[in-house]
This record gives structure tokens, sequence and C-alpha cells, in this order.
């Protein structure tokens, strides 16, 4: 008998890892329930006069570091970090720029660890794989989370100066689905610990770490309630072993593991929270620390775009610079515009996190989704207008005398983005999750329960009385009156259309209910397109919000500034308005009947005549038999060939 979880039963693990209260204000929560908040991050939050002065010092000092001390050639060469440089780091304190004063961090704040990371990203991607897997997904966040005031007091001045810390989640058989944890954490008979015995994969630091935070499943018995739970742990303890370094398509440095673990003692002094809370603390960890990665993205738009001005003139072809033929000007509009708005999104996202005047678990997951997104199509277009140069790797460019300037490196690097810390697949389920949260707890048990008639009469009563007040304010708004928000100049055209459309945004997510009812879940393609909106217009407002700063911080660039952002802005409404339309006319129904039938071998024949290396075919096993006309029952007649691993 099958212990896997049904489908049912891990989507039930999920939701009940969610914060299910909402307590306090959330601009992304309101602006896909229809109700524009601009309040709510205009104007930002100030800088915390200490900790600006604290950052500004450090990232003084980081830019020097790098700029003097570390090849980053060097880095793509060897693929591995210099232990200079780690020990760099290490008298920096950038290992613990997260990390309050008073238990030996830096302290900085939200805004200023994001910059930090933009700039060690910049320089080379697995640098800022090193220090945010340390500390925004690593032992310190959960600490400061979940953990007690002895933990705390022990592990993180030790993460602060020199232990690197790593976070132990996924499992070769286990991603997105963390009810399928198998990583075992027995309780010992005498009551003193546990014993962690499984495989962790795709860890990174863990093929360099000294501390870890691990999630594995305590057996439910009898005084312990059980579950996936964490547990902060010496990597040096008796049992583990880091079995594999990963190597991958970029981030070579990267100190990637697949790590056993064989029977592992663990005191129970170094669970973290309760039994049970592994996955709640993990969400909570990622709502302010997967920032650290659109901040990375944002840092190489803003690199990206020095890049493509500077070829953009210096480059001569037909008789002008190619940046002044229009399909390059085209592209390095869009970057600059682009680097602007990520860079906002980020910003605003880090001065909701510094403040805690809001639930940003929305806004960060979207600046995760977006900051991945158009990064990666922004260094796609860098790439394509620096052509040849642009494919060439630096190291190359430098042997025969031109810059080496690391474009196809930083393209490769940013290919993880959409995947690391929540692809965007399960970005969009996420977003979309807590999107119509308001819904699912106001009609949730009409639309999936399976209560008889007369139940689900009581549910609609209630249902109806909450709709027949929300639905009738989603029909009129300031986004109708030409004259609201005339204080924005001319950014007021696009707070007009993120109120108006985030006011239809909830009209089509209701009609999606009503259409799809409980399978609206498996309408992945419609969610992702209703998430990805709302992320255009929480984007939009993001970037009017953050121009009207600088403009205050800087006006001698007033205008400068609401040239990008009104671009950026122009931008994200078009690809907005083609969501819109796409919700209406798409071929969702089309490509789920071809891929059901690739699936099941219908096409096979298009694989014929292109070879297989034997060793592709392991996944199937030994005995694995390659799809054919004729096994598909297409008629063609060709014969099926066994290949062997």
């Amino acid at each position: 008998m099958s212990t896997e979880p049904t489908s049912a039963e891990s989507r039930k693990f999920a939701e009940d890892a969610r914060e299910t209260d909402w307590k306090l204000p959330s601009f992304g929560k309101e602006l896909y329930l229809g109700d524009f908040r601009f309040d709510l991050i205009h104007p930002l939050p100030a800088d915390d006069a200490e900790k600006a002065a604290r950052g500004k010092v450090f990232l003084e000092k980081l830019r020097t570091f790098l700029q003097d001390e570390v090849d980053h050639l060097q880095i793509e060469r060897d693929a591995k970090i210099p232990d200079a440089v780690i020990d760099g780091f290490k008298e920096l304190g950038a290992f613990g720029m997260k990390v309050p004063l008073k238990y030996g961090g830096l302290g900085l704040s939200q805004v200023d660890y994001n910059r930090a990371l933009a700039m060690i990203g910049t320089w080379h991607g697995s640098l800022g794989a090193l220090l945010s897997a340390h500390q925004s997904i690593g032992v310190a966040e959960p600490l400061m989370i979940a953990g007690n005031e002895e933990q705390k007091q022990q592990w993180l001045p030790k993460v602060a100066k020199d232990h690197i810390s790593a976070f132990l989640l996924t499992e070769p058989d286990v991603g997105s689905d963390p009810a399928r944890v198998s990583c075992a954490a027995v309780p010992t008979e005498d009551g003193t610990g546990y014993r962690i015995t499984g495989r962790k994969l795709w860890a990174t630091n863990g093929a360099i770490a000294d501390i870890v935070v691990i999630m594995a499943k305590v057996p439910k018995s009898e005084g312990h309630k059980g579950g996936v739970s964490a547990f902060v742990l010496e990597y040096d303890s008796e049992g583990i072993t880091v079995e594999h370094r990963n190597q991958f398509m970029g981030l070579k440095g990267i100190e990637n593991s697949q790590t056993l673990l064989e029977d592992v003692f663990v005191p129970k002094e170094n669970l973290i929270g309760q039994e049970g809370q592994g996955l709640k603390i993990a969400l909570q960890t990622l709502n302010t620390g997967r920032l650290a990665l659109p901040a990375i993205c944002a840092g190489t738009a803003k690199w990206a775009s020095r890049v493509a001005r500077e070829f953009g003139t210096e480059r001569v072809q037909w008789g002008k610079p190619v940046g002044e033929h229009d399909p390059v000007a085209q592209k390095i509009a869009f970057i600059n515009a682009t680097a602007f708005g990520l860079e906002a999104l980020v910003d605003v996202t880090a001065r909701l996190a510094d403040s805690k005047r809001s639930d940003i678990r929305i806004e960060a997951a979207v600046a995760k989704l977006v900051g991945s997104e158009l990064g990666w199509q922004v260094t796609d277009e860098l790439v394509q207008i620096r052509g040849g140069r642009g494919y060439e790797t630096a190291e190359s460019l430098k042997a025969r005398g031109e810059r080496p300037v690391p474009v196809e490196r930083a393209l490769r690097d940013m290919r993880i983005n959409r995947i690391f810390e929540g692809s965007t697949e399960i970005m969009h389920l996420q977003i979309a999750r807590e999107a119509v949260d308001q819904h699912l707890k106001v009609a949730g048990e009409l639309i999936e329960g399976d209560g008889g008639l007369s139940e689900k009469a009581k549910l609609a009563v209630g249902a109806g009385k909450f709709y027949a007040k929300w639905f009738p304010n989603l029909t009129h708004g300031e986004g109708q009156n030409p004259r609201s928000f005339d204080e924005f100049g001319v950014q007021a055209q696009h707070l007009r259309f993120v109120e108006r459309n985030s006011r239809k945004l909830a009209r089509v997510t209701f009609y999606a209910m009503g259409r799809y009812g409980a399978q609206l879940e498996a309408k992945s393609a419609v969610l992702g397109r209703i998430v990805d909106i709302g992320a255009e217009l929480f984007s939009i407002a993001a970037a009017v919000a953050y121009a009207e700063q600088q403009k205050a911080q800087h006006p001698e660039r007033a205008r400068e500034i609401d040239e990008l952002c009104d671009l950026f802005a122009v931008q994200a409404r078009r690809r907005a308005k083609a969501l819109f339309h796409e919700l209406r006319t798409n071929d969702d129904d089309a490509n789920a009947k071809v891929a059901k039938g690739v699936l099941s071998g219908r096409y096979s024949w298009i694989e014929e005549g292109i070879p297989y290396d034997a060793e592709d075919q392991s996944l199937f096993g030994d005995d694995y038999k390659q799809p054919t006309s004729a096994a598909a029952g297409t008629g063609a007649g060709a014969g099926a060939k066994t290949v062997t691993a």
C-alpha cells in the first residue's frame, strides 16, 4: 500500500503551514481585491538614520573590497570562490549583515542589505548566492523568526562572524511538495534529542557549511506532535557526508551539495520552534528572505544599463553608433526603464519590511516573480545588443585584447532566478492562493465543500451578503476621474490605470471563481495571468512611489526620473492589457490536449531521426523502450527500440 500523500493531502499540508491571519495591512492583498490603497506605500517609510549611517560605511567598504580584492574572472575560471575572498567577507562582517548588533552582527536595514547583495551579485553571481543563502534563508533568519533567546545567543554570533550556514529542505524526490519530505527525525528513547536520517539535495553552501538548518519529519507518537520540523545542526556532526558538489549552467563558484545524513544525533535544544512548525517557519523566512533574489536581479539590470549604454555609443556600424539604430535603441530603452522599475519594486518592498507596518507576503513574492522574469529578459536583450561579444566569454574577450565584459555569464547566472526559492509556476500558485484568500474565507466551503443542498443554501446566504456589498464597489472609482491623482503630475495617468484595473482584476477573478469553481486551482494558466496582471499593477504603483521619493531627494534629476518611470509604467501597462486579453483568448485547452497526447506517446514520431545517449535514458530504467509511432497507435509501423543504460 502506497504511503505517498495524495494531491488533496499535499494541498492540506501546505495550507496548514500558511499564515492564515492578516494582522497588518497589505497593499498587495487589497490590490487583488480591487482596492487600490496607494496610501499604504506612499509616502515611503523613511530610513532609520543610525542604520543608514552604518549601511553607508559598510557599502563603501564592500565596494572597495570587491574592486580591489576579488577577481571575478578567476572565480568563473576555477569554478570556486577563493578562501581569501570568503575570509575577506568575514572580516568585513558581510556574513552578519542582517544579524542584530546585540548578537554580533552589523544590524543593517533590509534596504541596505539588498543594496549590498545587488553589488555582490553583480560582481559574480556565486558571491550573491553564498551570502544570500547564508543569511536570507540560512540559520540566522529562521532563528530570528522562531528561535528562543538561548538559541539566538548561542548561534547568531557564530553565523555573524565566521560560521557559514545553509538551508536543507529539498530532497532528490521532493521539490515543491514538502508534504513528501522523507528525511526522518526520530526522537531518542532517552528524550535527549533526535536521530536524523535522510538525503538532502541542492543545498546552497552545503559543500562548505559549518552550521545548517535542516527540515526533517518527526513521526507522530506519544508525547510528540510530529510533522516536518526545523533543527539547527552543527555540520561536522557524526553521520553527515557531503556526497557531491553539484555543478550548474551558471553560478560556477556556488558550493551546492547533495548531503547524506545517517543516524545523526541532534539535541532537543536544537529544535527551532515546535514540532510540526518547520514548513511554517520556512515560509515565514521566505517572506523577507526571498527579497535578496530580486535585489540581485535589479542590480544586474542596473549593470546591464551601463553595458548597453557604453556599447551602444562606442560600437559604430553603418555610419553611426549601434545604439542609434532603432532595433537596438528599443532594447536599450527597455533595459533602462526595467532597471528603474526593478529597483523601485525592491526598494518599496524592503522599506515596508523595515518599517514592519505591513504584511508583505504578497509583495515579497511579487518582487521575486517580477524581478526574476524581467531580469531574464534584460540579460537576454543585453546579449542580443552585444551580438557575438555578448555570447563570447569574458575570459576569451580578455585573451584577444578586448574588455572582459561577462555578459554571457550574466545570462547563465540569471537563469536560475526563475527557479530559485520558488519557481515562477510555484510563485503563481502561492500568490494566487493569497490573492483569493478573502474569497475562500467567504465562499470556500460553498465552492469546495461536499455538504448537502441545505448546508450550501446557508453558506450561499452568507456569501451573498458579502458579495452584495463588495461587488458594486468594483464598478466605479477614482481611476475613472480624469483629474484624480493630479498631484503626481505625468505619473497620475498611471495611478488611474492601476486603480481602474485593480477593480477589473478583482472582477475577472470573481468571474473565474464562478466559472471554474473548485477546478480553478487546476487552471494554472488562468491563475498565472491573474497573478501577473496584479504584479504589473503593483510594479507600476511601486515605480511611482519610488519616483516621488527620488525626486524629493534629487530634485535635479526630476525630469529624468519621470521619464524612466513613465516608460516603465507604459511598458507594464501594455503587458497587463495583453494578459487581460489572453484571459479571454488563449490556447490553453488546445495546449492541454496536445500535452496529454505527448505524454501518452501519441506524437512520439516527432522524436525520430535524432541520436540518444544511452545514459540519458537511465531515468526510465534499463528496460526503457523509446516510444514509436506504432506503439502510440498511429499505424506508422516502426519497431520499438530498447535502450539500455
